[in-house]
C-alpha cells in the first residue's frame, strides 16, 4: 500500500527536470527501491536508496511515513489502537507535507470504513480488481452491442480462458449467464 505517490511525484518532479536523459532513466531505478517493502530489500537496494535520499532529502521523510502507514496496517491489533496510530501518522504527515491534506480528507471521509479492517482483517482487494477489470473490459468492448457479448469477454479477461477452450460456445454462454446473474444479484 502506498498512499504517498502524489506527494512523491510533486517532490521528485523538479528534480528530474534538472536530471538528463540517462540520468532519468537511472533516477526512475532509484524510486523503485522506495517504493519496494523495507524488509525485502538487500545492502545494495539500501545504498541505492540512501543515494536517492542524498539527491532529495524529502523524500526520506516521505519514505518514513509509507513505511509506518504500511506498519499499522500490518500490526495494529484493533480499531482503537489502530485510529490512534493512523491519527497519529497524519498528524506528522501534515507537518512534513500540509499538500497531502487531500488524501487525510479521505481517511476522514471513509474512517469507519477504514477502521473496519481492523476487526476483521478483510478487505475488498479481489472485489476492487474485479471492478478494474471490468472498467478495462468496458473501454476495450466500445461498439460491443450485446450484454451476453460483454459477460463473455469479462469471464474470459478474468484469466477462466484456459477452462473454457475445451468447451462449446454453448456452454460458456450458460455459465457466462450464471455468473451474470449472481452479479447482478450483488449489484443490487
Amino acid at each position: 500500500m502506498t498512499p504517498l505517490t502524489g506527494c512523491e511525484k510533486k517532490i521528485t518532479r523538479a528534480h528530474k527536470a534538472k536530471l538528463s536523459r540517462a540520468e532519468q532513466k537511472e533516477f526512475r531505478s532509484l524510486m523503485w527501491e522506495m517504493r519496494r517493502d523495507p524488509l525485502s530489500l538487500t545492502s545494495e537496494d539500501r545504498e541505492k536508496l540512501e543515494k536517492l535520499f542524498a539527491q532529495i532529502p524529502a523524500l526520506r521523510t516521505l519514505y518514513s511515513l509509507r513505511v509506518r502507514f504500511k506498519a499499522i496496517f500490518d500490526t495494529a491489533s484493533n480499531r482503537r489502537k489502530a485510529a490512534l496510530a493512523l491519527t497519529d501518522l497524519f498528524i506528522d504527515a501534515m507537518d512534513a507535507f500540509p499538500e497531502l491534506d487531500k488524501f487525510v480528507c479521505t481517511y476522514e471521509r471513509w474512517e469507519e470504513e477504514i477502521l473496519n479492517y481492523f476487526e476483521s482483517g478483510q478487505n475488498s482487494g479481489v472485489v476492487e480488481g474485479i471492478n478494474n477489470k471490468a472498467r478495462v473490459v468496458t473501454k476495450r468492448a466500445y461498439g460491443i452491442k450485446s450484454a451476453d457479448t460483454l459477460w463473455t469477454r469479462l469471464f474470459l479477461d478474468l484469466d477462466r480462458a484456459g477452462e473454457i477452450v475445451i468447451q462449446t460456445i454453448e456452454s460458456l454462454r450458460a455459465m457466462v449467464r450464471q455468473i451474470r446473474t449472481v452479479f447482478s444479484a450483488a449489484c443490487v
